[in-house]
């Protein structure tokens, strides 16, 4: 007969699974934004030979996109490869998530109610399911960071320096694949400092660091090579140019810091983590117990707080805090079912926030089911059917992945043509400025446009330039030059 134990970690590991699945099936349909087009371009061209920054403009820290060049290197080029490495990346974050919470809680009767909780607290919040599926590097950051996380919480009582060195790479490795995770590495680091009990703390500290600083040599590699391009865009872009044509940025961002009030999933996660910290506060859990469940407050706090310095941020940046928050919620939870003095065996309110986590995520998706990567295929088809071999092309990123066609010079990225610098300070740094592109477009320097910007065509005075065009899923395609 199995054992009890074994009949749980059955049960757990069978509704990860199923969340797991449900993210990878995600990934393969639904799963799409217009910001991922120019990571898939960034991992085209390092295939081809190029670097970024020195090469090409990317405003990213650059471990994520070598990392999926790398599979695409052996697997070929494919969306549907990017997005199913992201959604086992963000699946594998759920588990370990999902396997602390039972480790770690110090209530037998509730380690698997709350487990499941915790699993469905992240891995239906559907920011995960959105952007944790893409072609970006938020699966990955949340894959790192977590298992940063469980590495740091086994340092305190020992004097081995593995998996301190093994917390700090992989929370560098976070950083190194997305400035968003920045803050965890300190955080970490000041807690195990603190919490060191076996061992020197200040050899601990190095070796963090050292750890922290391995996954950061690409960066390194490519700064030594061009230092002016590198520091431009891993830093001066985010500090003097992402707010530019972004009018009325300041009621963007409180938009987003309320969205939470529009959120059902939002507020449940948020009120079980405050009913967590608020339960922590009076329970008499061990205290080794109590700050590590205080370690993940801190990560969701500081994490969250940094995110709202980004501007404009977004909803999505937030599903970074997911596990650590969750963590603390699954705490809350249990509390308040003591404190309704609701029978521990009641198996109701796990049952509860799993319903409503699903219908909030149900009813998220439905709303937001719009553009999906299955509308760029016509959309390359009639490209590839209109534009010579080797003629210079103007296009979104997502036409030039599917095509795989290299993009001219400062084309890998549409963002990117809103930085306005003289040509001779925007040529080194791989920019086309949005004038600069307006006129070789009006030069007819483009064999064929594509372009799905509502008003483009006119902006550009497309129909002086172009005799035919077409409309495909909403997009316009110009070709033969007048």
């Amino acid at each position: 007969m199995p054992s009890v134990d074994g009949k749980k970690f059955r049960l757990l590991y069978g509704a990860v699974t199923l969340i797991g699945i449900a993210l990878v099936v995600y990934s393969q349909t639904l799963s799409f934004t217009w910001d991922e087009g120019f990571h898939l371009v960034a991992e085209q061209l390092i295939n081809a030979g190029k670097k970024p920054y020195v090469d090409f403009l990317f405003a990213q820290t650059p471990l994520n996109v070598y990392w999926t060049a790398l599979w695409m290197r052996v697997f070929g080029q494919s969306w549907h490869l990017a997005h199913a490495l992201a959604a086992i990346e963000t699946a594998a974050a759920v588990m370990l998530t999902t396997d602390y919470v039972f480790r770690l809680l110090p209530a037998p009767e509730w380690k698997l109610k709350a487990a499941v909780a915790t699993a469905f607290l992240m891995g239906v919040n559907i920011s995960v399911i959105e952007y944790g599926t893409l072609g970006q590097a938020y699966g990955i950051c949340l894959l790192l960071t977590v298992m940063a996380f469980r590495f740091a919480v086994m340092t305190p009582e020992r004097r081995s320096l593995l998996p301190v060195m093994l917390s700090g790479a992989a929370a560098g490795a976070a950083a190194a694949s997305s400035l968003l995770t920045v803050t965890v590495a300190p955080v970490l680091l000041i807690w195990m400092v603190w919490r060191s009990r076996a061992g020197n703390r200040w050899i601990k500290a190095g070796a963090f660091i050292a750890g922290a600083v391995v996954p950061q040599i690409p960066l390194l590699w490519l700064f030594i090579q061009s230092p002016h391009a590198v520091w431009f865009d891993v830093v001066n872009f985010h500090l003097f140019f992402r707010q530019v044509n972004w009018d009325g940025w300041q009621i963007h961002d409180l938009e987003v810091l309320t969205a939470w009030l529009d959120c059902l999933q939002a507020f449940i996660l948020g009120a079980l983590a405050i009913a967590g910290y608020f339960f922590l506060r009076r329970s008499h859990w061990a205290s080794d117990v109590r700050a590590e469940f205080y370690l993940s407050g801190w990560l969701a706090l500081t994490t969250g707080a940094y995110l709202m310095t980004a501007h404009p941020t977004f909803p999505r940046y937030f599903l970074l805090i997911t596990p650590f928050a969750a963590i603390v919620a699954a705490a809350g939870l249990y509390g308040l079912i003591l404190r309704a003095a609701i029978p521990v065996h009641a198996k109701w309110p796990v049952a509860l926030v799993i319903v409503l986590m699903i219908a909030g995520g149900i009813r998220s998706i439905h709303d937001d089911a719009d553009d999906s990567w299955y509308q760029f295929d016509p959309i390359a088809q009639k490209v590839a059917e209109v534009t010579p071999p080797g003629a210079k092309l103007f296009a979104d990123e997502h036409v030039y992945f599917l095509l795989k066609r290299m993009p001219p010079e400062g084309m890998n990225w549409n963002g990117g043509h809103k930085v306005e610098l003289p040509l001779t300070q925007a040529a080194p740094l791989h920019i086309l400025p949005r004038t600069e592109l307006v006129r070789q477009v009006k030069a007819g320097e483009y064999a064929t446009v594509e372009t799905c910007g509502q008003g483009e065509p006119e902006t550009l005075g497309l129909a002086k330039i172009y005799r035919q065009n077409a409309e495909v899923n909403d997009c316009f395609i110009y070709w033969d030059k007048r």
